[in-house]
């Protein structure tokens, strides 16, 4: 199946029923943000998606994963598709997928690319980038953690290692981001890209340290400790510490400096969301909303006793999510309204 100029809406169909399928959650958020970058971002996710399930299939080895890892980057860096490397990748991976939604992507691997064909130049550039540094970011992943249980358990060396591994899974999408809404929006024509695009890395690394303070038992059982190994000799502590919930009061220390270091990362976040003109409404809600949703996220981390308890989940609730959405858009993304409670909401955190 081939898109022409005359299918147009088919490509838009298409893209928004798979979006659908694999993440109607992410489907619901992505509706705010402008129609004319929609499209996209929400192809990014998708692309993004499929590497992170082709990272995480557990039923095979690391050496083949990573092989396909591989063969899903090389997509991304010419400017030829290998139709024959995207069957071998869904022969190979889809049937293994114990998740629905996760089936149906990599099922459906090969229509995400024939939709990306359809975009201009400059876009395709953009997702190859993205695409081939979160891909180098799994790689790291995959070749720093040799297990996946407690009995191999690893930890990230230092602070700079952690540095660099939020950055290749979520601070390059700040790059990406930047690069395409100022291609896109004429309101951010007069942005200084390059700066901007530093301050949008910072953004993605907020969001990336979120998720890994709050998500510290469950990575443990799967051999990953993200909390680096210096920080933790500091405390007086080993990652295999970490397993025992006993440690969580001796582990405090460690987890309020990466908690702070969040929160900074979020404050730059928060002026690169400022930065957008108050009439660009739904792309400061689209900044808006991951911004105060982690800041929810960090503040149960502070105050649960189950931090380190694997069998506890720490997230916040959908309908908190949905409050948060309707709280900012109430307020038509208001910078004073949100800046109010983005303030109350760190002050509850740091």
């Amino acid at each position: 199946m081939a898109f022409s100029a005359t299918t147009v809406s088919s490509k838009h169909e298409l893209l928004r029923d798979l979006l659908k399928q694999v993440s109607r959650l992410f489907y619901t958020t992505l509706v705010v943000v402008p129609a004319n970058v929609r499209d996209q971002v929400g192809l990014a996710y998708l692309f993004a998606r499929a590497a992170d399930t082709i990272a995480d299939t557990e039923l095979i080895d690391r050496s083949r994963r990573l092989g396909f890892l591989n063969r899903l980057r090389e997509q991304f860096v010419g400017d030829q598709i290998d139709w024959a490397q995207i069957r071998a990748i869904q022969q190979a991976m889809g049937p293994l997928q114990q998740d629905s939604a996760e089936r149906t992507l990599l099922e459906r691997l090969d229509e995400c690319f024939q939709i990306f064909l359809t975009y201009s130049l400059a876009d395709r550039r953009r997702i190859q980038r993205l695409m081939t540094t979160l891909t180098q970011g799994m790689e790291i992943d995959l070749s720093t953690f040799p297990g996946a249980s407690v009995a191999d358990l690893t930890a990230l060396k230092t602070l700079d290692d952690l540095d660099r591994y939020t950055y290749h899974v979520a601070g390059c999408v700040g790059e990406f981001w930047t690069a395409l809404m100022c291609a896109h929006r004429k309101a951010l024509a007069d942005w200084d890209i390059q700066r901007m695009s530093e301050v949008g890395v910072r953004f993605g690394k907020g969001l990336q340290l979120t998720n890994i303070v709050k998500d510290i038992a469950p990575d443990l059982q799967k051999g990953r400790c993200y909390i680096p190994e210096m920080m933790l000799t500091e405390a007086g502590l080993r990652p295999s510490d970490l397993l025992d919930q006993n440690n969580l009061l001796r582990f405090r220390p460690v987890l309020s400096k990466l908690i702070r270091l969040a929160v900074e990362h979020l404050d730059q976040g928060w002026l690169y969301t400022m930065a957008i003109p108050r009439y660009e409404t739904r792309l400061r809600l689209s900044c808006m909303w991951p911004i105060l949703s982690a800041g929810e996220s960090l503040k149960l981390v502070m105050n649960s006793p189950d931090l380190l308890n694997p069998t506890v989940k720490v997230k916040i609730s959908r309908s908190k999510v949905y409050q948060l959405m309707a709280m900012t858009t109430g307020t038509v993304a208001c910078g004073y309204a949100g800046t109010a409670y983005w303030g109350h909401l760190r002050k509850q955190i740091v």
